[in-house]
């Protein structure tokens, strides 16, 4: 069968008529799943519910066949739905696979070595920041941030390095028209963003203070080997430890010049 032949049954095979309710049924479980994984606790069915809007008969039928997969699991009395192992295999399986990750590795540790410091990878999905590796600290008082969280671009140094290497409108296009606070530091006023993010451009890299976590700053350059960017890695450090200016600034040229040697290799890599 040659080119044009299978684009053709492509094709048919999509206008078929049981076609737009396979795709419905695979949207409403990307759907419920993207649910369970930002949520904490465990959702009732009426939760979920109201979350979605599917009707009921048929997103209970979606979570027993999910239930039976390992995808998704139940509380012991069996009314409340979480996400399961299956998908902490196939995230396992992204984070193996992926070559800036790996890549990153010893830069990392590195880096975490040098200033003892909390250290992080991540990458620009959307409109938030996702952590793909982090090296934690050696010091008692310092930040652990798991792998595969997500946070808002516009409150972290991480998205606000990557956005950036953005011009004004493409970062207006990119996030919500609310900018949510996530703590009483982050910057939700446009304005302000972009002001924040022409110093990050004249400075060669980010600074946050307190705009996701409390008592916390941190300090972010992007991975230069692609354009715009989409990946930085960052350095937190708790206010009582930047209180010192030469560590604070010892931090800052680590990262730029970490994210650098990051960058240079990528590029010879691609």
């Amino acid at each position: 069968m040659g080119t044009l032949e299978r684009r053709t049954e492509h094709v048919k095979a999509a206008e078929a008529p049981g076609a737009s309710a396979a795709v419905k049924s695979a949207d409403r479980t990307i759907e419920l799943l993207e649910l369970l994984a930002r949520t904490s606790e465990p959702l009732t069915l009426s939760e979920i519910q109201r979350e979605l809007a599917y009707p009921k008969s048929s997103l209970f039928v979606l979570l027993r066949t999910l239930v039976a997969r390992g995808w998704v699991e139940t509380d012991r009395r069996g009314t409340g739905y979480s996400i399961g192992v299956r998908a902490l295999l196939v995230g396992t399986s992204y984070l193996d696979r992926d070559p800036v990750i790996r890549a990153a590795t010893r830069v990392l540790e590195d880096l975490r070595a040098e200033v003892n410091e909390t250290v992080h990878l991540a990458r620009l999905d959307g409109a938030d920041i996702v952590y793909l590796a982090s090296r934690e600290s050696a010091h008692q008082l310092r930040l652990t941030s798991r792998v595969g969280r997500r946070l808002p671009a516009h409150a972290t140094s991480l998205g606000k390095a990557v956005l950036a290497h953005r011009t004004d409108e493409e970062v207006d296009a990119l996030l919500p028209a609310e900018l949510v606070a996530v703590t009483p530091k982050t910057i939700t006023d446009r304005a302000a963003l972009f002001a924040d993010l022409a110093e990050t451009r004249e400075r060669g890299y980010s600074i946050e203070r307190g705009e996701n976590t409390a008592g916390l700053g941190c300090f972010a350059a992007t991975l230069d080997y692609k354009h715009p960017a989409v990946e930085a890695i960052s350095c937190s450090v708790p206010n009582a430890r930047l209180a010192d200016a030469d560590h604070a600034a010892h931090v800052a040229e680590a990262v730029v010049r970490h994210a650098a040697e990051l960058g240079a290799m990528l590029r010879t890599a691609a």
